[in-house]
């Protein structure tokens, strides 16, 4: 006996069909066979979409049909319907070799080209009119051509003529969309793939209620009517736990079904052609086709403005320091490379192997994450994705409402007027000329040593820490390093500067062209910040103080800090020593954003003239009340006059 139940179909309620191959293999026979339930005698070249009912397969969805053209003429339409498509099917004819193998040589080859991502299925049409002489096996024909085309989900050979698994092509085509098993399962090595296993693993925890590694009978029954909505009775349930002992030693203890045991089910169900089961398990967890969590799963909180930002709650804080201390084994205050594998086995990949959290934490020198490196990264994970946020929390174990993971700040315009503001999070953004030392800056600010070899930041990088700030408050400032040559098209939007809590600029104080540079980048952020209304403070990092500095820079440096209104150069050099007072202060320039706003001749004029407008428009209306005022006073003393 097997654990099971009904399938599930997900969220579509319609499937389309595309059916192509070379002229004359049986493609339009087939769909009108099907159609009619009969062999058609005449065929016209190019059917028109046709569709079968909801009720002609067990998933109750309708499938429409489209037949395509042969003919390189009609190839735009060709295009067309196998981008529509959901799933393709691809036909040959049994008796002319040739069509088998166009397969391979032109129809599979041209989807990939066009980056048709649908499952696609391969039919032999014509199966009455196969050669009897040369019986060779469909498997040992497309076992070459499966292992290259992974995206062929099934071969079946039919025929329109007796309808010998004809039907069944269009069952397979609506399985192949609906309960596809390419991503469950890997044909060539015989296991199930990795995202399963973790859905699996996040599924077997949610059902072990008392943490003891394996389900005991009554969290089986739980599951099963939980996810079938039906019972096993004392029989069935021996039955299963039979079948996993036999063929998977280890799947059951005297305390129950083990996760080895729950795989190995999973395993069954596709291998004796049921990935319906699977997904029915799955979808009734939220996973979606790509074995991630559904986004209707995962409400973020919207932003109404682009000058706020989204941050964890204590709560959602407090839980992930104790993840931390739970995943900590050896209780170093940092997390082993294999630790956090271990802490995202149940996430279908772990999230920080690529940028842009790839390296943007504080690591120890043995490449150990330290607790503040592990909570900055799900900072920088919050401001730049919150659904993946919350999807991450929720596979590692969160279990609270997700109304309460997420805040969302005040807009940074109102901070600037309240002179205050409560973020718990900073961004800043750093700009500057090539070699001027922002890489090196970063390294610093993540504690790495610093290095003389130069190697030019292709793109875009994060650098996220948490900052000791006086009184014992604790801040995550992240930084964002945008590359020079990225910096015009970047302030070309105008709400580039929304999200900057504050702008590093940094320049080379031994090079006047890093300076000169340095002073332009400057002068265009003060001038988007004014144009834009997203007024952002700065401050200006003299860096590489070690070398000797160029004298005008000095000057010209404090001369251009006082016109604009913010603090004079901070010098620093990251090979002498670490900048951690320059972080720290970045942090409270951040947090006075009233404070250090550059403010140009232009914008200074234009503030002047608004003020003067302001100053007449209140002149006008207390001119205009007085006048309102005398007005009624005399009309007052003429009628007392009058009578």
């Amino acid at each position: 006996m097997m654990l099971g139940g009904k399938s599930s179909t997900g969220s579509r309620t319609s499937l389309r069909v595309a059916v192509a191959g070379d002229k004359g293999t049986g493609k339009s026979s087939l769909i009108s066979a099907v159609a009619s339930e009969t062999f058609p005698d005449n065929v016209p070249r190019v059917l028109p979409p046709i569709t079968l009912p909801a009720d002609a397969f067990p998933d109750y969805i309708p499938i429409t049909i489209v037949d395509t053209p042969s003919s390189i003429d009609n190839r735009i339409k060709l295009i067309e319907e196998f981008r529509k498509a959901d799933v393709v099917i691809l036909t040959y004819a049994c008796d002319q070799p040739a069509t088998l193998d166009r397969l391979s040589s032109y129809w599979l080859p041209e989807l990939r080209r066009l980056e048709i991502k649908a499952p696609v299925i391969v039919v032999g049409c014509k199966l009455d009119l196969r050669d009897e002489r040369s019986p060779a096996r469909l498997e040992v024909i497309m076992a070459p051509i499966m292992k290259e085309y992974r995206e062929i989900e099934t071969c079946i050979e039919c025929s329109a003529l007796t309808l010998i698994q004809a039907p069944d092509v269009f069952y397979f085509a609506s399985k192949a969309v609906l309960h596809p098993t390419f991503p469950l399962f890997d044909q060539e090595k015989h296991c199930l793939k990795p995202r399963l296993r973790r859905a699996v693993q996040r599924i077997f925890n949610l059902c072990d209620h008392d943490l003891d590694g394996a389900l005991n009978d009554a969290e089986l029954n739980d599951f099963q009517v939980n996810f079938f909505g039906a019972p096993l009775d004392p029989v069935e349930l021996m039955g299963v736990k039979k079948v996993v002992q036999e063929r998977q030693p280890d799947g059951v203890t005297h305390l129950g079904l083990t996760l080895p045991g729950f795989l190995f089910l999973f395993s069954l169900f596709i291998e004796r052609g049921r990935p319906e089961t699977a997904w029915a398990i799955l979808r009734k967890c939220g996973y979606n086709d790509s074995l991630e969590l559904s986004a209707k799963l995962l409400p973020v909180p919207a932003k109404q403005s682009p000058d706020q930002s989204i941050e964890l709650t204590n709560e959602a804080m407090d839980f992930l320091s104790g993840i931390f201390q739970l995943y900590d084994l050896d209780n170093d205050g940092a997390l082993q490379p294999a630790e956090l594998d271990d802490l995202f086995q149940t996430a279908p990949d772990s999230p920080w192997l690529e940028a842009p959290y790839k390296d943007a934490a504080e690591k120890t020198p043995g490449g150990r994450l330290t607790i503040n490196g592990f909570l900055s990264e799900w900072a920088l994970m919050t401001l730049l994705d919150p659904q993946k946020s919350l999807a991450n929390l929720i596979y590692i174990g969160y279990g609270h409402d997700p109304a309460s993971t997420f805040s969302v700040t005040r807009k940074r315009s109102v901070d600037r007027k309240k002179q205050r503001t409560e973020r718990n999070v900073f961004q800043c953004f750093v700009f500057g000329p090539k070699k001027s030392g922002k890489s090196a800056l970063l390294d610093s600010f993540l504690g790495r040593k610093f290095s003389n070899s130069y190697k030019a930041t292709m793109g875009e990088r994060y650098a996220a820490n948490v900052i000791d700030q006086p009184g014992g408050s604790k801040k995550t400032l992240i930084l964002r390093e945008i590359p020079e040559d990225r910096i015009k098209k970047f302030l070309t939007n105008k709400e580039s500067l929304a999200a900057c809590d504050v702008a590093v600029v940094v320049y080379d104080s031994s090079d006047i062209y890093s300076w000169k540079k340095a002073r332009e980048i400057l002068m265009e952020v003060a001038r988007r910040g004014e144009e834009s209304g997203y007024g952002t403070p700065c401050l200006l990092v003299a860096a590489k103080d070690d070398l000797d500095p160029y004298p005008m820079s000095v000057q010209e440096s404090d001369r251009v800090c006082m016109e604009l209104g913010i603090d004079i150069p901070v010098s620093l050099s990251m090979k002498l020593g670490e900048p951690n007072s320059l972080f720290s202060r970045i942090v409270s320039t951040a947090e006075n954003p009233h404070l250090s706003i550059p403010e140009t001749e232009s914008g200074r004029r234009s503030k002047n003239i608004r003020q003067l407008v302001n100053s007449s428009l209140v002149f006008v209306s207390v001119g205009t009340a007085v006048g309102f005022a005398g007005l009624a006073a005399y009309r007052a003393y003429s009628a007392r006059k009058n009578t």
